[in-house]
This record gives C-alpha cells, sequence and structure tokens, in this order.
C-alpha cells in the first residue's frame, strides 16, 4: 500500500467518524463543528483525486461560509436542547423506514455500478491543462440544463426560506415606502409665527397671576 491509498484510508475513516458524530453528538454546536471537519476531510480526498478546485471550493463555500453562518445562528438562537429530543421516540419508526429505503436505494446503485455515458467532449489531460477550465467547459455543455435546474430549485428553496421566516413585529419601526413617496414638504414642516422678542414680567406680577389661576 502507498502513501496515497494510506492517506484516502485515512481520509476516509475520519470523515466516516465525524460523519457519525453530527448525527449523534447531543450539542448543535459541538455537531457544526463535526460537519466542518467532515468537510475539510471531504476536500483532502478531492486533493487526492487532482481536483484542486472542487477541494478550494469546498473549503471556501461550505466551510468559510456556511458553516460559519450555521454556527453563528445555532449560538445565538440558544436552542433548547431537551424540548427536541421530547419527540424522538415519537418520530424514530417513521425516521427509521425512511433512513432504511434511503440506505437500500444506495446499495441497489452501487451493486449495479455507475454506467454513465462517455460526455459529448471529452476532457482534455496532460500536465499543462487546467482542471478548471475543463470543469467550466463541461458544467455549461453536457450538463447545462441539470445545472439550470439545481440553480432554480435552490432559488426557490431560498425564497421559500424567507417566507417561513420572515414574521411581522410589533414593537419594530417600520414605514410604509409608498407614504414616503407621497409625503409632501407641507406635511413633514409646520411653520409657526412666534414674537421675536417678549417682554420680560417682573417676579411679583408671576406670583400674582400665580395666585389667581390657583384661585
Amino acid at each position: 500500500m502507498d502513501v496515497k491509498t494510506g492517506l484516502f484510508y485515512l481520509f476516509s475513516a475520519v470523515l466516516l467518524f465525524a460523519g457519525f458524530r453530527v448525527i449523534t453528538a447531543r450539542n448543535p454546536v459541538y455537531a457544526a463543528l463535526y460537519l466542518v471537519l467532515a468537510f475539510f476531510q471531504a476536500s483532502a480526498i478531492w486533493l487526492l483525486l487532482r481536483a484542486e478546485f472542487l477541494a478550494i471550493s469546498l473549503v471556501l463555500v461550505y466551510v468559510g461560509a456556511v458553516m460559519v453562518l450555521f454556527l453563528f445562528v445555532v449560538m445565538m438562537l440558544d436552542i433548547n436542547v431537551d424540548s427536541l429530543r421530547e419527540g424522538f421516540w415519537r418520530h424514530f419508526p417513521l425516521a427509521a423506514g425512511v433512513g432504511a429505503l434511503i440506505a437500500l436505494e444506495m446499495a441497489a446503485v452501487l451493486m449495479g455500478g455507475f454506467r454513465l455515458a462517455a460526455p459529448k467532449n471529452p476532457l482534455a489531460t496532460g500536465p499543462n491543462t487546467s482542471n478548471t477550465l475543463e470543469l467550466g467547459k463541461l458544467l455549461y455543455t453536457d450538463y447545462l440544463y441539470p445545472l439550470e435546474i439545481a440553480a432554480v430549485i435552490l432559488l426557490v428553496a431560498m425564497f421559500a426560506a424567507i417566507a417561513l421566516t420572515l414574521r411581522a413585529r410589533k414593537d419594530s419601526k417600520y414605514v410604509n415606502p409608498a407614504d414616503q413617496v407621497r409625503v409632501k414638504a407641507r406635511d413633514r414642516v409646520r411653520i409657526v409665527q412666534m414674537p421675536a422678542t417678549r417682554a420680560a414680567q417682573p417676579v411679583a406680577e408671576e406670583q400674582a397671576a400665580a395666585a389667581e389661576t390657583k384661585a
């Protein structure tokens, strides 16, 4: 066994362990950190396959952006873990059935083998070939429609997430933009005519006027 094979088994073992801990960790912060570890191990496996662009993209996009956002949200929300475990055994049979179905489907695919058709534009190979350039050509030629479908699905998911989480708060200061556009200058500023100077009254007169007012 050479060094490359040994590194592959090492990264794969750590990846499986991290993935297992993601779903078994009691603390959501620990689960997110284990997911970061899983992403790093998957990136290392991509490097072994000489897919540098995918490895760097995985680290930059998922570890550098998505997981930082997940950790920020989880730590700011202060999730009550005990309340999340209350319905575990009630939903366990359904979850176990769905998991078994997914496992059987994956086993059927893996046992049958991957019979993919050869691409119309085969990738160029060579020491001076850029895999990023070849990957871009392949994505925007042979796999253009699946890429567009995935983009539309992600866009719909983003709109759905915004619609589900957007709530109107009573204490928020909200101004209708239509009212701001229709407003006029006389509605914003009111000019009051006041004398520039006013004679000062003696103290005795002020006290007498106050007494009369109280009477």
